[in-house]
């Protein structure tokens, strides 16, 4: 078992969870996070973190999708070790559906 982000994490991108990952397995995008599944030790100590609960387990249903986009974008984005600061308006983004397909970039972040 592996854990992911979901779409929940854009424009929301709170980063509590980078703060407790043993392996630092967070890589960050523009607008999100996701964890590299290859590099995640399953502790499972970053999903209680998640406001939005974005964090899941690879288990869920239609969690397999999101493996597939987590390892891609890990591949890509940098590194993040430590928290930043999270968007300025992340809050009004906590309930609005449908954020991958509308809000999503494939743009890295600035990395730590």
């Amino acid at each position: 078992m592996t854990y992911i982000v979901n779409e929940m994490c854009i424009k929301c991108k709170f980063m509590d969870c980078v703060e407790v990952c043993p392996v630092d397995c967070f890589y960050e995008g523009e607008n999100m996070l996701v964890i590299h599944p290859d590099e995640c030790i399953d502790c499972g100590v970053c999903e209680p973190e998640c406001p939005v609960e974005a964090i899941r387990p690879d288990t869920d249903d239609g969690a397999e999708e999101w493996v597939e986009m987590n390892r891609k974008y890990a591949d890509t984005w940098p590194n993040i070790t430590r928290k930043g600061e999270s968007p300025a308006d992340a809050d009004d983004w906590r309930e609005v559906q449908n954020k991958f397909a509308e809000h999503f970039s494939e743009n890295p972040g600035e990395g730590t």
